[in-house]
């Protein structure tokens, strides 16, 4: 088996910093504390040492770890140098690693698919650290570190061995039916353990409806009809001045984006265009973008100015709105209600109402504890759902979809039932990157005893 080189990089954050850990993972990792540190610390023991370049300078007082394969993250030899966190010290030591035989910089992400490689974690686990990397919310958080810790994974696992169990039975009737150990009519408890695993299958698939949508979080557009304070808004929901305000139509173009925690769900608001007619070929176009961007939002917050409550107005807002609105939710916010009073919020043409003054904050304490709710209610149980990503979705749909044609095969051939499992196993093996072709036979041959 050809050696792979050994990799190193900063796994820590950007310098500056108190401290910076330098991870070395590969067949030279101990000979990279050897030279920089004088010789190996026991594993698993941190020990403080002066890290001295080749010509002997030192570099840096630094506390040293050493981790011999396979008991590491990596599951090959693995040094950590954590150093103090100034560029000086971190470009010294990177520089110095690099003058070693044998070793080069990592590739982004090298670390983990090596640790995938060798078994110390499945794809969803490397999944969950993605998205624990880039998780924004606190809920974001919780979500990615139970999938970092086999909330998928583990389920799937078990799935597929199970799976690969009641296959081994089936291919036993089927190629070892002549042996004496070897019982009569297998498929039935074959198919009685995979009719269970499908509803177990099938339920996850339910209840993880909206652990997708907890990545990206929910998009609420701010749509309405040009100078009635849709950027003022923005810029007071976010709390600084994202979007520029004018009190000349047409100031927006395009459409804003700015991103929020609200109660640790992730939000994405958008500020859009004035919608209403125009002989301007850019403001056509950010109107364009404007209806587009409110019909596929999950939320919309048509404004309409508070000021102005003559039939006609009321009724060419309900009109606008619902053919910008598409099949989102739709709320009214009545804006420019600047009186300190108590806030009349209720029910216009059948949708939720706001009143607020977006320059003023009257009402907009109101407003962000509706969307709180809104988006409790939008994501449901979906933080604790196992399914986080589509291709999890995808790939658990297919095993189902191939468990339930084996249940239902109205002959149930054997044959026929034993490729639906291998469909099946073959998906679970996908969505954990552990597919092997051979499971199946080390499982009859163990459970069998065939050929002793």
């Amino acid at each position: 088996m050809i050696s792979r080189p050994t990799i190193f990089a900063l796994s820590s954050g950007r310098p500056p910093a108190a401290i910076a850990i330098i991870r070395v993972s590969g067949p030279a990792a101990g000979e990279s504390i050897r030279s920089l540190a004088g010789s190996l610390p026991r594993p698993r023991h941190a020990r403080y040492v002066t890290l001295r370049d080749q010509t002997g300078d030192p570099l840096d007082e630094a506390v040293v770890l050493w981790f011999p394969a396979p008991h590491s993250a990596t599951g090959e030899d693995v040094a950590e140098f954590h150093v103090h966190g100034g560029r000086a010290v971190i470009d010294a030591i990177i520089t110095a690693l690099g003058k070693l035989g044998g070793l080069r910089p990592a590739e982004p992400g090298e670390f983990t698919r090596r640790g995938f490689e060798n078994g110390k974690l499945d794809l969803t686990d490397a999944e969950g650290l993605d998205d624990l990397i880039h998780a924004d919310t606190d809920r974001q958080r919780r979500q990615a570190l139970r999938q970092l810790k086999g909330l998928l994974g583990e389920k799937a696992e078990s799935w597929r061995r199970q799976i690969i169990e009641a296959s081994a039975l089936i291919e036993a009737g089927i190629d070892f039916s002549d042996e004496g150990d070897v019982p009569d009519d297998l498929t039935k408890p074959a198919l009685a353990k995979v009719a269970a695993l499908l509803g177990e299958i099938e339920e996850t698939l339910a209840v993880s409806a909206q652990s997708e949508r907890l990545r990206d979080g929910f998009v609420v557009a701010i749509a309405g009809p040009p100078n009635v304070g849709k950027s003022t808004l923005l810029n007071r929901l976010a709390r600084r001045e994202a979007a520029i305000v004018s009190p000349y139509a047409g100031t927006t173009r395009d459409v804003i984006e700015v991103h929020l925690d609200l109660d640790g769900y992730p939000v994405t608001l958008l500020d859009t265009a004035g919608i209403r007619e125009t002989d301007d070929p850019v403001e056509q176009e950010g109107v364009r973008r404007a209806r587009s961007r409110a019909s596929s939002a999950d939320l919309v917050l048509w404004l309409i100015d508070g000021q102005s409550s003559s039939y006609e107005e009321r009724e060419e807002a309900l009109r606008d709105a619902v053919a910008a609105k598409g099949d989102s939710a739709l709320w009214f916010v009545r804006n420019k209600v600047d009186d300190a009073g108590p806030r009349v919020s209720g029910v216009t043409f059948g949708y939720p109402r706001f009143d607020v003054s977006a320059v003023h904050g009257h009402g907009v304490p109101e407003l962000v504890t509706a969307l709180g709710e809104f988006a409790g209610t939008f994501f449901g149980s979906g933080e604790g759902g196992a399914i986080t990503r589509a291709r999890h979705r995808l790939l658990l749909a297919e095993a189902a979809g191939a468990l339930r044609r084996a249940v239902d095969l109205p002959d149930q051939s054997p044959e026929l039932v034993s490729e639906e499992l291998r469909i099946s196993i073959h998906s679970l093996g996908r969505l954990l990157g552990r597919i092997d072709v051979e499971d199946v036979l080390d499982v009859i041959f163990r459970d069998f005893c065939i050929g002793k």
